[in-house]
């Protein structure tokens, strides 16, 4: 018998197309955001500063066009700054997302949880041997301080104690944090050579290193980046719990150890790159969860795009309010980021997030 033929009003109303996956609506609009994003702030960089340049200037001097002021500022300073944003923010959003997914906490960030003071120890120890700040002579020693900071803060995590709170664990990164700068300030104070440098790199600023010098390193935080995304399905089953995750295949002990390897390689390299700065890893993370959803496989590249947008408008922000003078990108980032850690950690508190 010959079925019935299936009246054309009905599969037109059919919704799916058996077979074809229809497109996610958030993904490709968060993805749409966090582009939009990093190029406006990738052409405000190159743009505005104390001397505003307009964007067919920016352009020229790019090409090396143009009277020589505007060469030197755009084709040097500004592109100088620019590109260590790029490398900086991709590598503090990235290590963000992952630390408040290893340690199941919602505030986590490497700079709230020691993991740049780590570093910036490392870098001021560094200096104490090699004789100087510079990047090829401190950079191993940051990673290896964040990489110390990075499993306290892990085996912090799994204690009894910090496991079940948020709001301890942070307070308990904000005390390593503490006694790790005040190692360091020992260090710079028993080593008044190294003082000025360190003054001015321990805030946090897009201006102390060269294109030559940072593309030197962006291996490293390439490393930390593949690392990064070759965890993120593991990350994913964990969150559901760690006996979820080995019957799904995923042994948790080797993912957190890869995380924290992951970590210590972007967190330190941005540290040793451009000082601690804070509040990056904490704040952008959240903001593609409002966009993607939770899943780390969105989340963590996702936050790579959008992290150096945040800190280059950090950093064009410091330009321009000081009037002539110039305020650290990091100190601008704290001034953003603490009131809205205070008010999670509020909203937290109503919810009760002990």
């Amino acid at each position: 018998m010959v079925p019935a033929p299936i009246p054309a009003s009905e599969t037109a109303a059919r919704p799916v197309v058996p077979g074809r996956r229809q497109p996610d609506v958030r993904l490709v609009l968060g993805l749409a955001v966090a582009v939009a994003a990093l190029a406006a702030a990738v052409v405000a960089s190159l743009a505005i500063g104390a001397r505003p340049i307009p964007p067919a200037e920016v352009v020229g001097a790019l090409l090396g066009q143009g009277t020589q002021s505007v060469v030197g500022i755009v084709g040097e300073l500004r592109v100088n700054r620019t590109v260590l944003g790029l490398v900086c923010g991709a590598a503090l959003g990235a290590s963000g997302a992952l630390m408040q997914a290893v340690t199941r906490n919602p505030i986590a960030d490497p700079g709230i949880l020691g993991i740049n003071a780590g570093a910036a120890l490392g870098v001021v120890a560094g200096a104490a041997v090699t004789g100087g700040l510079g990047l090829a002579s401190t950079v191993w020693f940051a990673l290896a301080g964040a990489g110390a900071a990075s499993a306290v803060i892990l085996l912090l995590s799994a204690s009894a104690m910090a496991a079940s709170s948020p709001v301890r664990l942070t307070l308990a990164g904000v005390a390593l944090a503490a006694v790790l700068s005040g190692l360091s300030q020992t260090f710079v104070v028993l080593d008044e050579s190294i003082l000025q440098a360190y003054s001015f790199w321990q805030v946090g600023s897009l201006t102390a290193r060269s294109v030559d010098e940072v593309t030197g390193v962006i291996p490293l935080v390439v490393a930390g980046a593949v690392i990064a995304l070759l965890l993120l399905r593991g990350l994913d089953a964990i969150a559901l719990g760690d006996d979820s995750a080995v019957a799904l295949g995923v042994r948790p002990g080797w993912i957190r150890v890869w995380s924290l390897v992951a970590v210590a390689l972007l967190a330190g390299t941005a540290t040793a790159l451009a000082g601690p700065i804070s509040f990056v890893g904490l704040v952008v993370p959240h903001l593609v969860r409002g966009l993607v959803g939770p899943s780390l496989v969105r989340v963590v590249p996702l936050s790579m795009v959008l992290a150096p947008a945040f800190l280059l408008v950090a950093d064009v922000i410091g330009r321009v309010i000081a009037g002539g003078s110039e305020t650290a990108a990091g100190v601008v980032m704290a001034f953003i980021g603490a009131p809205l850690l205070i008010v999670y950690l509020a909203a937290g508190r109503r919810g009760g997030v002990a």
